[in-house]
């Protein structure tokens, strides 16, 4: 299964009373998918995972924004509950089969972690947390943008999808458009951050990847990289 990357985000005395308001915030900067540019989803999740969702809200048929959705998570306000807000965001993936690139939308889970839930799991996981999507959007397959990345998508080297990709990045021009459109899908991320600094009393933030020791590094290597 392919690793995922997160961002959390933590911020200034952040309380019950003020988690709505800031999720309201931080939803809206969300750089939500140009052709799905609304939330499709909310639930509302007590205590923990184990347990059964207290609310969820089909909004597809809505076209809710960040302030609708905020107003539904308000209806069940709970330190020990989190709130889960399902959209998309458009970025660029190589098509393994047809080696094409495409720019569509892909899944994109924001978080908002009341203090209490999971054993204060904000703590950890940020008081604010965003599922990326699959880390080689960002860091591309095989270490082939940084040398001695901690990810491969693929259990062997034999593997035939691996070994065509291979051949194809042997042509320069392949790799340096590779190294383009995923330094494009970072900046794209790197930018969104930005907007969550400026909209938030933002404590601290994390980059975090399943597969990467140190996800934001490696970031930072293919964006800098010529």
């Amino acid at each position: 299964m392919a690793n995922r990357a997160y961002l959390r985000v933590w911020t200034r005395d952040f309380s019950e009373s003020t988690m709505v308001a800031e999720f309201a915030r931080f939803l809206t900067t969300a750089p939500l998918s140009e052709s799905q540019p609304s939330f499709s989803s909310l639930t509302v999740q007590p205590v923990d995972a184990s347990e059964s969702p207290v609310a969820v809200w089909d909004l597809r048929p809505l076209q809710f924004g960040a302030a609708e959705v905020a107003a539904l998570a308000l209806q069940n306000l709970n330190a020990d509950s989190a709130y889960i807000a399902e959209a998309s965001w458009d970025l660029w993936e190589l098509d393994m089969d047809s080696l094409r690139w495409k720019k569509q939308p892909q899944p994109l889970t924001l978080t908002c972690h009341g203090l209490e839930y999971d054993g204060g799991i904000a703590e950890s996981e940020g008081h604010f947390c965003a599922e990326l999507g699959f880390e080689h959007f960002f860091t591309g397959h095989s270490g082939l943008l940084a040398p001695g990345a901690a990810s491969n998508p693929f259990d062997s080297s034999d593997h035939p999808v691996e070994h065509t990709f291979r051949q194809w990045m042997k042509a320069g021009e392949n790799l340096k458009e590779y190294h383009a459109k995923t330094r494009e899908n970072i900046q794209h991320l790197f930018y969104w951050i930005e907007a969550i600094e400026s909209a938030l009393p933002v404590e601290r933030s994390e980059l975090w990847s399943e597969g990467e020791e140190n996800f934001e590094a490696r970031l930072d290597a293919i964006v800098a990289r010529r």
